[in-house]
């Protein structure tokens, strides 16, 4: 790798002419080409009014000129993290204007004015983050260039070593320079060791199998995409070419680090922190499993299981406290055993419980909410309003559902609306008349499985089932050996049958009833009905392939039985 030089002199002109900052549109850009894109930036920036600007951008190359360019002309930058309509007008308040990839934004002058560039000065260097605070107000974050020079030199220190050295190796990215883990892994410290970086962001895993080529490159990545890597595409040439692979912005589950290095022979390096303290510590699961290393400098401690840390990261000397659980572990570093607030990671974006209820309940069909995570998805319970209660039978479920995710959609992005809805008549509510989040999670449990329906016609109906393990039926039935019980059966064929049949009167009797084989959590069988309306009565069979699992007869009330 190139010499590492300091943040605060990297777009200032010596020294590095001579190699690329960035490869963008599948065009090598220079320092040379770097350094007077600054400079256009600088010049619009500095004919400009005002010293808070916005910026935001898709191209991590326009991104970098853009924001050295604000910092020359002495203007503090803010980053949004979205230009969500709600994130624009709460930001509308707070800066002067906006450059890049919104309207009205600033553009790059067409000419560089030649300014005389001196280094920047690290204290009165600025940048605003933002992030949900615990009321799930986005929440403002200062860091000077001091703080993020200390991030950079920590990241060099902890692995330059690993990185590769040939002159061609290449940063890609899957996250967004927008949020503070982008911006220091993938422009900020390529900036500063020398290393080129690929001004697009990879979305798609297809994008990455193209992209991942045989040239020695570095993947900074979130976990969303880590875990989804599909079997499917060639990664040969990624296991050829990749060398190092980042991760952080939410926890890696083990299984994404083994597919990872199954599939790239690279074991992720997780990094741990936040936008309020930059990178705490890391781990490769390969060599250290669940325990974090405290990156050098970090000082910490644990108060009442919860992690307090001194930082250069840090804007002062003072003690931190965060709302991470840890438990210390015998070879220096830490484990976490979960977060205090109610500020939660979906697919990597953080999002408030607090914001969410706030929002639900300016509805006048909501009387009562409770927001949570179930399956590392947002749900959501909601007491509806007679108004809301007479909307939910008027216009059904899935309308009121998405009456109210519209309600979110200026405060919370798209891949992070709630996934489950439900409508109880009351909340839940323990001994001690407190509504847990144990009883809210058995409301979002399902109680039967999803149809695959593959036949529905007026007398015949056939569906595929996935026995899932969560399902609530299962509860106490076996622990040891879990069994779907046979009543469960019965009423999965009753409610079935109903949805598919004219069935309108009450339960008489079963008929020839047989359990021959146990259905167990991941067997995959098919239910076969049968309505003979003459009859009322309601035949159904549970199969796997050949194999005969239950089957009977279901007689309703109906003209056949007055």
């Amino acid at each position: 790798m190139f010499e590492f030089i300091s943040l605060t002199e990297v777009a200032c002109g010596a020294g590095r002419h001579g190699r690329v900052v960035a490869r963008q549109a599948g065009q090598a850009r220079s320092h040379a080409d770097f350094v007077a894109d600054v400079g256009r930036w600088q010049t619009v920036f500095a004919q400009s009014t005002g010293l808070r600007w916005a910026l935001y951008f898709e191209d991590g190359y326009q991104f970098a000129c853009a924001l050295y360019g604000a910092w020359h002309a002495g203007k503090t930058v803010f980053l949004p993290g979205d230009v969500q309509p709600g994130s624009v007008a709460r930001l509308n308040a707070e800066v002067d204007g906006w450059a890049g990839d919104v309207p009205q934004g600033l553009c790059a002058a067409s000419v560089d004015a030649a300014h005389a560039r001196q280094a920047l000065d690290l204290e009165n260097t600025r940048l605003v983050l933002y992030t949900s605070g615990s009321s799930g107000e986005p929440e403002a974050i200062a860091k000077s260039l001091r703080q993020l020079e200390a991030e950079i030199g920590t990241l060099h220190q902890s692995f330059a070593a690993r990185m590769p050295s040939e002159p061609q190796a290449h940063i890609l990215t899957t996250v967004s320079h927008q949020h503070i883990y982008g911006l220091l892994f993938a422009i900020l410290w390529p900036l500063a060791s020398g290393m080129r970086f690929v001004a697009e962001r990879l979305v798609y895993p297809e994008q990455m199998a193209q992209a991942l080529g045989p040239e020695p490159s570095v993947l900074i990545a979130s976990p969303a995409h880590l875990r989804r890597l599909p079997e499917t595409l060639d990664w040969a040439a990624a296991r050829q070419g990749v060398r190092m692979v980042f991760s952080s912005g939410g926890p890696l589950p083990p299984q994404a680090a083994d597919d990872t290095l199954r599939l790239w022979g690279c074991s992720p390096v997780e990094v741990f922190g936040s936008s309020e303290t930059g990178g705490i510590a890391w781990r490769q699961r390969r060599e250290h499993g669940d325990t974090w290393q405290v990156f050098v400098g970090v000082q910490w401690r644990v108060a009442h299981e919860v992690l307090e840390l001194r930082s250069p990261n840090l804007a002062d000397s003072s003690w931190w406290r965060s709302t991470d659980r840890i438990a210390p572990t015998a070879s220096g570093g830490f484990v976490l055993l979960g977060r205090e607030d109610r500020i939660v990671k979906i697919e990597e974006k953080r999002v408030s419980l607090t914001a969410i209820e706030r929002h639900l309940a300016q509805s006048p069909w909501v009387q009562e909410v409770r927001a949570l995570v179930y399956q590392g998805r947002l749900a959501v319970v909601a007491v509806l309003t007679p108004e809301g209660n007479e909307a939910l039978a008027r216009l059904g479920k899935p309308a009121v559902n998405q009456r109210l995710r519209e309600l979110l959609a200026s405060v919370v992005e798209p891949v992070a609306l709630p996934k489950r809805w439900r409508y109880p008549a009351q909340m839940p509510v323990n001994a001690q008349s407190k509504t847990t989040e144990a009883l809210l999670l058995d409301l979002l449990r399902p109680t039967r499985p999803i149809a695959q329906w593959q036949q529905r016609d007026p007398a015949e109906a056939r569906a595929v089932l996935d026995i899932q393990a969560d399902l609530r039926v299962f509860d106490g039935h076996f622990p040891v050996a879990p069994v779907l019980p046979g009543v469960a059966q019965l009423d999965w064929a009753v409610s079935f049958g109903r949805e598919c049949f004219p069935i309108n009167g009450d339960f008489l009797r079963v008929e020839t009833l047989k359990f021959q084989r146990p259905v167990r959590p991941g067997d995959r069988i098919t239910l076969a009905l049968t309505w003979r309306a003459a009859a009322s009565t309601l035949v159904f069979a549970y199969r796997s392939g050949e194999q005969m699992h239950s089957s009977g007869r279901i007689v309703f009330a109906g003209p056949a039985h007055v």
